[in-house]
C-alpha cells in the first residue's frame, strides 16, 4: 500500500477539523448537498452507488437520504469511524488503489479532492479499480481542483486508458460551463 497524499499531508487533528468545520457549516444552513444533487440528477432511482473517498459519508448519505443504496470507502479511520454513525450506509474501509469490493455499481462517486490525495503515480490504478467496480454504461462522477499537480489532461489520459470516456465536464457543482482557466473540474465519464 503506497502512503496516500492525504496521510502524509494530514493528521488525525487535521481529519477531526474536517469533521467540526462541516458540522459548522451544516449548523449555519450552508448548503452541502452539491455533489449529491448533481449525481442524483444522473442517475436511475435506486441505483447502486460508491462513494469512493467517502470522508465522513456526507455525500452518500444525502443519496442514501434520495433512495439510493450507497456503499461508501474511505482509508482515514477518523473518517470512517464518522461514516460509520450513519447506518444508511455500507462503510469499509480501504485504499482505493487495492479496491475489491466484489460488486457492481450503476455509479461511482469522488467529489472531494480524492484524486489530488491519492499516493502520486497511482491515479490511473484507482481509476482502473473504479471502472472495474462499474457496471456496462454506468457512471464515474468525480470532482476536484485544478491547482495541483495531477490535472485535467492527466486525468482524461489515465480515463481513456482504463475505458472510461468523458460525457460531460463543468466548472462546478451546480452545472457552470467548463473552462480550461476553471479552478474546479466536475467530470462525469461513462464505462464504455
Amino acid at each position: 500500500m503506497s502512503v496516500t497524499r492525504w496521510q502524509s499531508e494530514r493528521s488525525e487533528s487535521d481529519s477531526r477539523e474536517y469533521i467540526e468545520r462541516f458540522d459548522n457549516l451544516a449548523q449555519q444552513g450552508a448548503d452541502l448537498h452539491g455533489e449529491a444533487r448533481f449525481v442524483d440528477a444522473v442517475v436511475a432511482r435506486g441505483s447502486r452507488i460508491l462513494d469512493a473517498g467517502c470522508g465522513t459519508g456526507r455525500v452518500g448519505l444525502e443519496l442514501a437520504r434520495r433512495g439510493h443504496l450507497v456503499t461508501s470507502v474511505d482509508l482515514d479511520p477518523v473518517l470512517i469511524a464518522e461514516a460509520r454513525t450513519h447506518p444508511e450506509l455500507d462503510v469499509h474501509l480501504g485504499d482505493l488503489a487495492e479496491l475489491d469490493l466484489g460488486k457492481k455499481f450503476d455509479a461511482v462517486v469522488a467529489a472531494g479532492n480524492v484524486f489530488i490525495f491519492l499516493a502520486r503515480g497511482t491515479e490511473q490504478t484507482v481509476l482502473r479499480r473504479l471502472a472495474d467496480h462499474l457496471e456496462p454504461g454506468g457512471v464515474l462522477i468525480t470532482g476536484f481542483a485544478t491547482d495541483y499537480d495531477y490535472g485535467v489532461d492527466n486525468f482524461d489520459s489515465d480515463l481513456a486508458a482504463v475505458g472510461l470516456r468523458v460525457e460531460q465536464r463543468f466548472s462546478t457543482w451546480d452545472l457552470r460551463q467548463w473552462r480550461a482557466d476553471a479552478t474546479w473540474v466536475v467530470t462525469l465519464a461513462r464505462k464504455n
